[in-house]
């Protein structure tokens, strides 16, 4: 019997190298495909305005049909299109530390982050940084050491453009996801300050049947703070909404 497949969609300013740790706990049991978005790691740049739309429709054209969908952040925007407008492709969704219908004020906290890094990139790489690893952080220094560089190797112009993705296109796919009709979960972590808690019970709530989950004592960059809980999460939603047992 072939081994069921998993799609992971990283983060804005990431690339499939964040998916490391995760993979060593998925790969026994499943086929991992790694996905990169335009503008990202060793993909095409990004065009200025780029949309959600867009983004989606390049990563479906990567994409077999069945595939469990997990995406983080950025990626979890892009994941939820595509259960949405292309559920062919889709067996299950998984939004990992994803963002949903912002209040005004979150709206306007990222809007003041997306206007610093158009101002001073490499100051937002180190925001960046300090908000998803702080003093005292479990993730390797190593980890945190690949993480900077992979962030500082961004094209600006291209990182831009998908960060206003990300900061906007929330408020685009919010009026759609109660016709998302495959079977989704959404996890995040306590202590996220931008992909809140409160932000995947939204989520949770809009998506018919949906669930939710926290991670106690985690920030943002779960997928490498607490690997084995995500992989833990994943496997049994998908177990549980899988024909394939």
């Amino acid at each position: 019997m072939s081994r069921q497949r998993i799609a992971l969609i990283h983060g804005v300013g990431l690339d499939g190298s964040m998916w490391a740790p995760l993979r060593e706990f998925l790969e026994p049991e499943f086929e991992v495909q790694v996905l990169e978005l335009l503008g990202h790691g060793r993909r095409p740049k990004a065009p200025d305005g780029v949309t959600l739309g867009e983004l989606s429709a390049d990563i479906a054209g990567q994409l077999q049909p069945g595939t469990h969908l997990v995406g983080f952040s950025l990626g979890a925007l892009v994941a939820q299109h595509l259960a949405r407008f292309r559920p062919d492709l889709v067996s299950t969704l998984m939004s990992v530390a994803s963002v949903c219908a912002r209040t005004s004020e979150e709206h306007a906290a990222v809007m003041v982050r997306l206007a610093s890094a158009a101002s001073d990139f490499p100051a937002t790489v180190e925001a960046s940084i300090r908000r998803w690893f702080p003093e005292g952080s479990c993730v390797p220094k190593q980890v945190i050491k690949e993480t900077r560089a992979v962030l500082q190797r961004n094209d600006p112009q291209s990182f831009l453009a998908c960060y206003r993705v990300f900061a906007t296109a929330d408020a685009e796919i919010a009026p759609e996801l109660p016709r998302i009709t495959v079977p989704a979960h959404a996890v995040t972590g306590e202590l996220d300050p931008g992909s809140t808690p409160e932000m995947s019970a939204r989520l949770a709530a809009a998506i018919p049947g949906s669930t939710y989950s926290i991670i106690q004592g985690t920030r943002h960059m779960m997928p490498v703070e607490r690997p084995q809980e995500i992989a833990t999460t994943i496997t049994a939603f998908i177990k549980e909404h899988s024909h394939v047992r």
